[in-house]
């Protein structure tokens, strides 16, 4: 990902609501999964890292994003960014296009 890329994404995700939140249970196939499913759907997904959570909020995006095969625009405070882009075939309109 360029850095203009990951600027354009950044500030997209700005105005975006946080859907998950990482707690004190640790991450586990259950949270992976609805991940996977939710950057199927959106592409780009925001999560909150609570601080019951045992791991930094960028040793959780670590976790996730090799979990969830997806890339880290970025950490900030105890939110995470997380995107993937959709596969070529896929007709829905891309947040890089």
């Amino acid at each position: 990902m360029t850095s203009k890329e990951r600027a354009k994404l950044k500030s997209i995700a700005s105005t975006m609501d946080t859907i998950f939140q990482v707690g004190k249970n640790p991450i586990g196939d259950t949270l992976i999964k609805q991940v996977k499913d939710a950057l199927k759907a959106r592409e780009m997904i925001k999560l909150k890292v609570l601080e019951t959570c045992e791991l930094t909020p960028s040793e959780a995006a670590s976790v996730l994003a090799e979990a969830a095969e997806c890339e880290i625009v970025h950490v900030i405070g105890n939110k995470i960014v997380l995107f993937k882009h959709r596969p070529k075939g896929d007709k829905r309109p891309s947040y890089l296009d």
